[in-house]
């Protein structure tokens, strides 16, 4: 799979993209990444890609043109047809079923915004989709753009053992259960003796038990769109958890 990155900072880039399991995905040739710097498009012998918002107002905002030019090499760049995704708080909250659907595709285009925020010509002209990571507001779209590369890259097939993808947090609308390691005994503190037991069918239902509960202490919302058993609802009700009425919100 391949990245397309637009930005004007493309050094930030260096170690997320250069480390652990993206750098073993870039050298099996499983996922390839290209920086594009917005700076190099531009026209003026300045190399100016922001102007002083039209009407008034602080701050600056991104021109069309640069980005306009680069988007479009891009995009001749490879036959692959591919989604402009820009990074923006106004964008719709990236999740794990965006990541999944996104994994799939030959090609992925990242636009990160700065400054004040990006001409809304380029954006009606050639933005496919527009991306937060959530109620909060970043500097600019580079670090956002760096964990959905994160997110959407070990999901590509062969990046990770597919057993290490199983049972994750949001795969299936619950978080994952607690792990441990040796020793069993660290600082006064004891392993569970559960998973001591040898017991296989045993371990995994106490972990999606353990999924459950910490599901409904930490993000209870989610509970009401996970795929839950009518075993899962009965214990989870016995835990204090009210299951919504349908057609109420």
């Amino acid at each position: 799979m391949r990245f397309d990155i637009l930005t004007l900072f493309p050094a930030m880039f260096t170690g997320p993209l250069t480390e652990s399991i993206l750098k073993r995905a870039a050298q099996a040739a499983l996922l390839q990444f290209q920086l594009h710097d917005i700076r190099d498009y531009a026209t003026d012998k300045h190399k100016m890609v922001d102007d002083s918002p039209t009407g008034g107002g602080a701050g600056m905002v991104m021109k069309p043109g640069p980005l306009a030019l680069c988007t479009e090499a891009v995009l001749a760049a490879d036959p692959n047809p591919a989604p402009v995704v820009l990074m923006t708080p106004s964008g719709r909250v990236f999740n794990q079923n965006m990541a999944r659907e996104w994994a799939k595709l030959p090609r992925l285009v990242l636009v990160c915004g700065h400054y004040e925020g990006i001409d809304e010509r380029y954006i009606e002209r050639y933005v496919t989709d527009q991306v937060s990571l959530g109620d909060f507001v970043l500097t600019g779209g580079e670090l956002a753009a760096m964990t959905i590369v994160d997110a959407v890259g070990r999901l590509v097939p062969e990046v990770l053992d597919p057993e290490s993808l199983a049972h994750e947090s949001h795969d299936d609308g619950l978080l994952e259960y607690p792990h441990y390691t040796k020793p069993a005994d660290w600082n006064g503190v004891a392993v569970p003796p559960i998973l001591l037991s040898g017991h296989h069918a045993n371990i995994a239902k106490w972990r999606h038990e353990q999924r459950l509960r910490r599901t409904l202490e930490r993000r209870p919302d989610m509970l009401h769109h996970a795929t839950l058993s009518k075993k899962d609802r009965q214990l989870l009700k016995e835990w204090g958890w009210q299951e919504k009425s349908e057609g109420k919100s």
